[in-house]
């Protein structure tokens, strides 16, 4: 796919893309999960459920990056992606609020409403990162990493400070009004960002009659990549750990420590806020070593999990110790290490999104690479999410207190995570083994300021 890379600019209003898909994900996977568990006073593994089955429909995402590969266009997979998540968060927003007086009907409408925020993360998460990988330079991708997630973070903390104030004094009615403001600005957002971004390269022209590939040809073929699979393997380790903590931060925050709902949001934006700038960091330092900079991404991929290992330990040594702990310094520095790995390792996936099975371009492949990064990704949030839930519930009856609940299972994410870490260093030597998976995209000489 012939194409002139994305400058800055383009960049950016991706990652403004990115900033509205946060928002609305924040409000879905974290406040309503809350509100489930602690006011709503329901299993703790009903929203860990709803959550997994939005992460189990997003095992489609190959679909939605093979169907951009053969379209030749991401746009209208982003913006209708979009559509479909704003609409699935207004409507979970309101089977919440239907639990209080009909559970099971509440329950019904909520199965619906994340299966449309599930596919319409996977249309617009894989389109968009597919975008990124076609039309983003070897030199750029540390710094365009970071910027695109940093945005997204910005997003999510934006979203949860303001929404954790206003939700105090906390009503359904409240709540329902909130996501409704939130679902609207995104998708307005979307719109604004993405009009035209495509348009800033030359349209692109058939290059044969042939027929395209049908899907499962093409999904064998990737899945026929070692270096592919395994940095699948990595995504999917890394991701269980980082999920399984996830969904019961809040209800930690409030079983454990007393939080009001307002509280326990805000304290979810420290941790994002420690994400955001873990990501700066990483991103502006990728930037200055340029073209050099592969070794020292994967580097910082091994000490973000390393470091967020250490982190769950002492949430862990938090859970013993109760009220006192400086729980929102821990959390931060939970969110700083979660940063600086999500960055390295975005960079190394944009990098092997365009290479080939033997180091050449994918020649037009990269959306379902990403698809098949993604489902991995969703596989891991799904088991990574209900384990952490139903571990807790599990830990609950088993110790017959909370802490010890929590504790157990900040202790065994630690553990993942430090497998994540020397997972990583087996793609190191796989990249040195396959150097030409860092080759520049086509059209590198045409970059835009």
């Amino acid at each position: 796919m012939t194409s002139t890379p994305l400058g800055w600019l383009g960049i950016v209003r991706l990652g403004l893309v990115h900033s509205a898909l946060g928002a609305i994900v924040v409000l879905t996977t974290s406040t309503l999960n809350r509100v489930m568990a602690v006011e709503l006073a329901l299993p703790v593994a009903l929203p860990a459920a709803l959550v997994a089955w939005h992460y189990a429909v997003q095992l489609s995402r190959p679909r939605w990056g093979y169907g951009s590969d053969m379209g030749r266009r991401r746009t209208p997979w982003i913006i209708g992606g979009m559509g479909v998540l704003a609409m699935g968060a207004l409507l979970a927003a309101n089977a919440t609020a239907l639990m209080a007086a009909s559970p099971v009907a509440g329950i019904v409408l909520a199965l619906i409403a994340f299966t449309m925020i599930g596919a319409g993360v996977g249309a617009s998460g894989t389109s968009l990162l597919a975008l990124l990988a076609t039309r983003v330079t070897p030199t750029r991708r540390p710094a365009a990493a970071a910027i695109t997630w940093i945005m997204m973070v910005v997003g999510i903390v934006i979203t949860a400070g303001v929404a954790g104030a206003l939700l105090d004094p906390f009503s359904m009615q409240r709540l329902a009004l909130i996501a409704s403001g939130i679902a609207l600005i995104a998708f307005l957002v979307t719109l604004l960002a993405v009009r035209g971004v495509e348009g800033e390269v030359a349209p692109v022209t058939s290059a044969s009659a042939e027929p395209k590939p049908d899907f499962r040809t093409v999904l064998k073929e990737t899945l026929a990549d070692p270096r592919a699979r395994l940095f699948g393997v990595f995504v999917f380790v890394s991701m269980v750990a980082y999920s399984a903590q996830d969904l019961i931060l809040e209800p930690f925050a409030g079983l454990v420590f007393g939080m009001t709902p307002g509280q326990s949001t805000q304290m979810s934006g420290m941790q994002h806020g420690g994400v955001l700038i873990g990501m700066i960091l990483v991103g502006a330092a990728g930037g200055m070593v340029g073209g050099r900079g592969a070794g020292w991404m994967r580097g910082s991929t091994i000490l973000g999990c390393a470091g967020s290992a250490v982190a769950l330990s002492l949430l862990a040594v938090a859970a013993a110790v109760g009220p006192g702990w400086p729980i929102s310094l821990t959390v931060f520095g939970l969110g700083f290490f979660n940063g600086v790995f999500a960055v390295a390792a975005i960079g190394s996936m944009m990098a092997l999104a365009g290479a080939g099975p033997d180091g050449d371009e994918a020649g037009g492949r990269e959306g379902i690479r990403m698809g098949v990064w993604g489902a991995a990704q969703a596989i891991a949030f799904a088991l990574g999410g209900f384990f952490g839930a139903v571990g807790v519930d599990i830990g609950r009856r088993i110790f017959a207190e909370d802490a010890t609940a929590f504790l157990t299972v900040f202790a065994i994410e630690a553990g993942l995570f430090v497998a994540a870490a020397l997972i990583a260093t087996r793609i190191g030597r796989a990249a040195r083994q396959a150097p030409s998976a860092f080759t520049p995209v086509r059209g590198a000489e045409h970059v835009q300021a």
